[in-house]
């Protein structure tokens, strides 16, 4: 029968590509990693790799258990994190981290009444980007997250829609782009954008740089204020914006192939390392049935 191990020592050797590789990241002997493979080949009674030439190569069959092996690893260590929140201690404290261009007054409002429904445990909210927020939750640094949302499924964590997002293209009312009756990505590109990244150098699916001359920034606040200041054009959500285009401090501008804005969902991360307490379970329905930026 083969062992968890042996499946894990299987798929570093497919991922580093020799046995060598593996041994090193494993920080294992070469000759244990061999012998590994050679068992786990007796116990499925299938050639997992073809030996011919120095560097290992799947065969056929190996390829067609591979993806099987990760899948059966990913549900190992989906049960190991539930087994480790299970037996921690119950729910004091919760730790949230939101996208701070994803805070709206619905969710203000549902925070503030968790502390009369919930008088003893401690919440502490962390506010940084989309990226630094999934970070955050996959580390266990948080409980929950906010963020926007790219579609891709989350293995390590649970997720959820929870709303969604309008996002436009502004300028300062003097920026030469705005004598335009519409703004194509050519006229874009020839102007300086201020660009919504991540300490990490990582920027959003939708509001990536374009331009050939870009100024950046981790907060969407200071986009709209190096925007005010005639810095450049900026995509910023829409809810943020609305004081600026209000007092014309700011032009929303009309793009070609944007003509109304961007919507984008507002996701939910949790995480499936610590016990889901009372807590984070109203939270969670809270979420799920009240928040939306769009209202």
């Amino acid at each position: 029968m083969y062992s968890f191990e042996q499946l894990k020592i299987f798929v570093c050797v497919c991922e580093c590509g020799s046995f060598s590789a593996a041994a090193r990241q494993l920080k294992r002997a070469q000759s244990g990693v061999s012998q590994s493979i050679s068992n786990l080949e007796i116990a499925v009674d299938q050639a997992l790799f073809s030996r011919d030439k120095n560097t290992p190569v799947l065969t056929e069959n190996g390829k067609a258990l591979l993806p099987i092996a990760r899948a059966i690893l990913h549900q190992q260590h989906f049960f190991d994190q539930k087994v480790e929140s299970l037996s921690s201690l119950d729910e004091h404290e919760l730790v949230i981290a939101i996208d701070e261009s994803a805070v709206n007054q619905i969710l203000l409002d549902l925070l503030c009444a968790c502390a009369e429904r919930f008088p003893l445990t401690h919440i502490e909210i962390l506010l940084g980007p989309t990226f630094d927020v999934e970070d955050m939750v996959r580390s266990g640094r948080a409980q929950v997250g906010i963020l926007y949302f790219n579609g891709l499924l989350k293995s390590d964590m649970d997720h959820y829609i929870i709303g969604h997002n309008k996002f436009i293209t502004i300028v300062s009312p003097e920026h030469a782009l705005n004598v335009l009756p519409q703004v194509t990505e050519a006229d874009l590109q020839a102007h300086r954008q201020i660009v919504y990244r991540s300490a990490e150098y990582k920027e959003l699916w939708f509001s990536y740089g374009i331009s050939t001359h870009s100024w950046y920034a981790n907060s969407h606040q200071m986009l709209l204020d190096l925007a005010t200041g005639g810095v450049g054009w900026a995509v910023v959500p829409e809810s943020m914006a609305a004081a600026y285009l209000c007092d014309k401090r700011l032009v929303a501008l009309p793009v070609v192939f944007e003509p109304n804005g961007w919507m984008t969902a507002v996701g939910c991360l949790v995480s499936r390392r610590q016990k889901s307490g009372p807590v984070l379970e109203h939270i969670l329905s809270m979420l799920q049935t009240k928040y939306d930026v769009t209202t």
